[in-house]
């Protein structure tokens, strides 16, 4: 089975943490969320892969390369130009000659397949749209369904007491390939507010199923914090790499750790880091790999990514650290986000 993973979006709600990697690229439990999501779907029996890509698209060519490494085959769709979602769909139509998945590749969600692909085999349509059902649905595009579970209409961004339910887009269809004669091709083409309609106005059959289970759009910090929050308190049940040295303190491989260090769960640290005497990291913290933390630095509610150095008695509070930071000594840091490194993440 194929899937089409949708990477070329800008970010721009990340910045300044995605000016230089796409945003299905920024680490989730220090591993790019795109490697997470390969692995997942691999595992279910997807084992070809093409990636839409266009903002700094040469750090995903770089890290997966052709796949081999995760047993997979991987070919890229590169966008000349922005081109919605279903535009960068029919910018792959080469690679697409059978039923196919696609995947918003920033949205945080691990799905099922076998149910999915059951549910859009038996109701013989052009389109599966599977859905996520949420407590408020006025900042989405709500789904009115009938009792087959054919969507008849969005309703977009309605007011709760008008909403017709609370099943909204989770960012992952099923397609036949025929679905491609209903896109234009080399312009921008949003699927929502035209692919989507005009397959209702053609009853080709664009029904919708939900799907259970961890569902987040990590786009924002505050979200993109929480995804981990989620990840160490395991509502969001995502591997974590190391062993578990106290309840809720995951630590990676040749870690040094000085006297006095205090963990206070949850807490992951990556491989090959080193923390300075008399630290306190935690609660909710993730430290990536080979990263240096001083002496008597406190961490907190923060993501620190791969390879930065976080100088002696530095104060981290709710805060992201982008690859390769390095923080003065004694410095506050509070609600920040900074990136300074310049180049792409390497596997």
């Amino acid at each position: 089975m194929k899937a089409l993973l949708l990477a070329g979006g800008l970010g721009t709600r990340l910045r300044p943490l995605t000016e230089n990697i796409p945003k299905p690229m920024a680490p989730i439990a220090n591993r790019p969320w795109l490697e997470h999501l390969i692995v997942h779907l691999r595992d279910q029996g997807v084992n070809e892969f093409v990636i839409a890509a266009h903002h700094c698209s040469d750090v995903i060519r770089r890290y997966f390369e052709n796949g081999k490494r995760w047993n997979v085959k991987i070919t890229y769709a590169l966008e000349p130009y922005p081109l919605g979602t279903a535009g960068a769909i029919k910018n792959a139509e080469r690679w697409l000659n059978e039923r196919f998945l696609v995947f918003n590749a920033d949205i945080v969600h691990l799905p099922e397949l076998i149910p999915l692909l059951d549910f859009h085999r038996q109701h013989g349509g052009l389109a599966t749209i599977v859905l996520t059902e949420v407590d408020d649905p006025s900042s989405y595009g709500v789904v009115e369904q009938d009792d087959c579970g054919r969507i008849l209409r969005f309703v977009e961004k309605p007011r709760c007491e008008e909403a017709p339910s609370n099943r909204i887009n989770a960012g992952m269809y099923i397609f036949e390939p025929d679905v491609m004669r209903y896109i234009p091709a080399e312009r921008e083409v949003s699927i929502e507010r035209e692919t989507f309609p005009l397959l209702i106005e053609k009853n080709v059959g664009v029904y919708g199923i939900v799907s259970n289970g961890y569902w987040r759009d990590m786009g924002t910090p505050a979200r993109y914090r929480q995804v981990h929050w989620d990840a160490l308190s395991r509502e969001f049940p995502i591997p974590l790499k190391g062993r578990e040295i106290q309840s809720g303190v995951f630590v990676g491989e040749n870690v040094e750790i000085g006297a006095g260090v205090l963990f206070v769960p949850p807490v992951l640290i990556g491989d090959h880091v080193k923390i300075g005497p008399q630290a306190v990291i935690g609660p909710n913290a993730v430290i990536g790999d080979r990263c240096q933390i001083g002496a008597r630095v406190h961490c907190a509610q923060t993501i620190v990514w791969d390879r930065s150095v976080i100088r002696d008695r530095s104060r981290l509070q709710n805060s992201i650290f982008g690859y390769r930071t390095v923080t003065p000594a004694g410095e506050v840091f509070e609600d920040s986000i900074i990136n300074q490194f310049k180049e792409a993440v390497q596997a």
